[in-house]
């Protein structure tokens, strides 16, 4: 049984945290894409992708 997602159930405090992050994570993401572009390390990578999976979470009201 899947559990409905409903955002207006998390305190105020919370949802302006969560609005603030969507929009910081595009070009947090873009930066770390480029830097990953130039120096490719594992944790670079693995950041990367985080960042991706965060990103996609939010902008799907996942989180």
């Amino acid at each position: 049984m899947v559990k409905r997602y409903n955002q207006y159930r998390y305190p105020p405090w919370l949802r302006t945290c969560r609005n603030v992050c969507a929009q910081f994570i595009i070009p947090i993401s873009i930066f770390q894409g480029i830097r990953t572009i130039f120096f490719p390390t594992t944790f670079d990578v693995l950041l990367l992708a985080i960042l991706i999976l965060l990103a996609v979470a939010v902008y799907l009201r996942i989180i």
